[in-house]
């Protein structure tokens, strides 16, 4: 049978028997990471307010996202306004230094005019200087804030959300939906807000300068940029929103397969893989290619236009200067003005893609916060009292899919400290029990109670607080043993972990290792055997000391020595607590005071081992069956 941990010349974490992956920091860089983390600035962890009932509920919106942070956007603006117009000065004082010095020689003039522009260009220089601080603080104080909020609203979502979500799409809402609202924050939006100020300013000036030849370029180049500009927007906003579409899928078939690479590896699925997620990537790359063909017809014909514009306005600019109704300087002012009108239509372009790519994504935060949970604490819940223990199942229905019920008119009575197991087919609805019980889900018909108080009467921290659970398949963090043993009791002292540590028989494992309680597991607790991670799950659940246990099929996947040593745990962990075992092997349920056998989501049989054996019904019929395999296996 397999032991419970790497043999004792194999240091834990490195690879021993089973060739698991080596899990902490070799001892040769472990002075050169502790170096390093010592030069670590500290960052100071706020104060996190986290509701499961009171929450910002409004539409997520691009403009009310921006304006909680409204004064420091002001700031922003004012900013821009005088950078805009220290960079628009240049071309009037080039006219200026034309018709007011070059022509007549004035050199005093030319000198002062001169000196202006060095003084413009440099102020503008360190305006824009600031203007990019600025906004790169704020834009980070915005997207720290927008991390939290996903991240808070992704707790708070019920489990029938992520059952029915993958985890790549979600991971896409972290990653590259953030990325967009980077690049929006930190270059679009102000950048969008210098070119639109720029365009209005220049727009201003050319009239001013020249009205003749102003009224030629609004009345004849204007109107067809901006029929142009229209049909960019509409077919932009649907190629942006397919993009974030497939980058979504690619996130979500790269996560699943890193998930299931043993699956991957045992089932030799890794050439078709590769060719299931080239398809992935191709589907991204067309939409991707779609964004850039609509991006290479307006750009080069809104550049042809500007340039034919020009050649235009030149002409008839040189006329006008040949009848004297304007001067050189003038002229000269007019074209410079000119290239600065056409230049922000240009990067306005190129904004509008980035612009786009955040819309896109705040869309995709939008229907995310727009999602609420399914389990809604209620406004007036108020805090379950100490439990004792008792769990009232009234006539409960449910099921995941409200038309498919998996639960039918459960109705039964678990008294405080009992024992009871939950036997039945796969399917059953056994499990289903214990997450009702946990509040994980609410029933569709009838009521789950725990001492008397309706669970949806009562605050879900209250509930979750006092009840431990321990799955088929534990999950353990990348962390120390020690991380992962407090995971339900932050403030627990290293006497009460020591005691929960021999409470399920894990000092042996603890002590071998060089670090003992603070060494480092791999993730997911890779490199521990099963029945250590089932007996950290354990720890973990005695340590919180729940006054509710429910162990979910937790010896399922165990051999014959790892379930007989957790079996001796169970009965430390046990004591004096309320208990629902769904059981899978029926020495497990043979413990219990009472066994409740579920058949096709009905209780249709309930009592002890011995009271069901002599009934002969099903539970007898299911015991007969695993003792002939019992027998037959030895």
């Amino acid at each position: 049978m397999g032991g419970f941990g790497p043999p004792a010349s194999s240091p834990f974490g490195q690879p021993g028997a089973t060739g698991l992956p080596f899990a902490g920091v070799p001892e040769e860089l472990q002075k050169r990471v502790e170096e390093l983390l010592d030069g670590e600035p500290e960052h100071q962890v706020d104060e996190v307010e986290f509701s499961q009932s009171d929450w910002d509920s409004r539409p997520f919106t691009l403009r009310r996202f921006v304006g909680e942070r409204r004064w420091a956007m002001i700031g922003a603006v004012v900013l821009v306004v005088l950078e805009t117009a220290m960079v628009s000065a240049g071309p009037f004082l080039t006219g200026e230094a034309i018709d007011r010095g070059i022509v007549p020689r004035d050199t005093d003039t030319l000198l002062l005019i001169a000196g202006l522009y060095v003084a413009s260009v440099v102020l503008g220089t360190l305006l824009s200087a600031a203007r990019v601080a600025w906004t790169g603080r704020v834009g980070e104080s915005l997207l720290e804030s927008l991390r939290v909020r996903i991240f808070t609203h992704f707790q708070r979502l019920s489990l029938n959300f992520f059952t029915g979500e993958k985890a790549g799409v979600l991971m896409t809402r972290m990653t590259s939906d953030i990325d967009a609202l980077t690049a929006l924050f930190q270059e679009g939006l102000v950048n969008m807000f210098v070119q639109g100020l720029t365009l209005a300013i220049v727009a201003v000036v050319l009239f001013v300068v020249s009205p003749t030849l102003a009224a030629v370029l609004f009345l004849g180049v204007v109107p067809v940029m901006l029929v142009l500009t229209i049909w960019f927007r509409k077919a932009s906003d649907v190629a942006f929103l397919d993009v974030r579409e497939r980058i979504a899928d690619v996130m979500s078939d790269l996560q699943e397969n890193l998930g299931g690479i043993r699956v991957v590896t045992a089932t030799n699925r890794a050439k078709r893989n590769v060719v299931s997620h080239d398809n992935v990537l191709g589907r991204h790359r067309d939409a991707n290619d779609r964004t850039a063909v609509i991006g290479a017809v307006y750009g080069p014909s809104t550049e042809l236009l500007g340039y034919l514009a020009q050649a235009m306005l030149l002409g008839l600019g040189g006329w006008l200067v040949s009848e004297g109704r304007l001067s050189i300087g003038e002229l000269a002012a007019f074209f410079l003005y000119l290239t600065m009108f056409f230049a922000p239509i240009q990067q306005l372009v190129q904004l509008y893609n980035t612009y786009q790519q955040g819309r896109s994504a705040v869309r995709k935060l939008a229907d995310l916060f727009a999602t609420e949970p399914e389990v809604i604490e209620a406004p007036d819940a108020h805090p379950l009292p100490d439990m004792q223990g008792a769990i009232d199942l009234e006539h409960v229905t449910f099921g995941y899919d409200p038309a498919v019920p998996v639960l039918r008119d459960l109705d039964l009575h678990i008294r405080a400290g009992e024992t009871v197991a939950f036997v039945g087919e796969t399917g059953a609805g056994k499990s289903t029990v214990a997450k009702l019980v946990n509040r994980y889900y609410d029933p569709v018909e009838g009521t789950v109670r725990i001492d008397g108080h309706d669970l949806r009467d009562v605050t879900l921290d209250s509930v979750r607080s006092q009840i431990g659970v321990v799955p088929q398949e534990p999950f353990l963090f990348a962390g120390s043993i020690k991380d992962n043993l407090t995971f339900a009791a932050p403030g627990a002292t290293d006497d009460q972990l020591w005691e929960a540590v021999d409470a399920v028989g894990l000092r042996d494992l603890v002590e071998r290792q060089p670090e003992g309680l603070d060494q480092i597991i791999h993730e997911r607790g890779s490199s521990l055997s099963s029945g250590e991670r089932q007996l950290l799950a354990l720890a973990r659940a005695f340590l919180s000391q729940p006054r509710v246990l429910v162990l979910d099929e937790a010896t399922s996947n165990l051999d014959l020595q790892s379930e007989t040593r957790i079996e001796r745990a169970l009965d430390a962990v046990l004591e004096g607590r309320t208990a629902i075992i769904i059981a899978h092997r029926l020495a497990t349920a043979m413990r219990a005071d009472r066994i409740a056998v579920i058949h096709d989501g009905e209780l249709v049989e309930l009592g002890s081992h011995d009271e069901l054996v002599a009934r002969g019904g099903r539970y007898a019929a299911l015991f007969d069956t695993w003792m002939s395999q019992a027998s037959a296996s030895t």
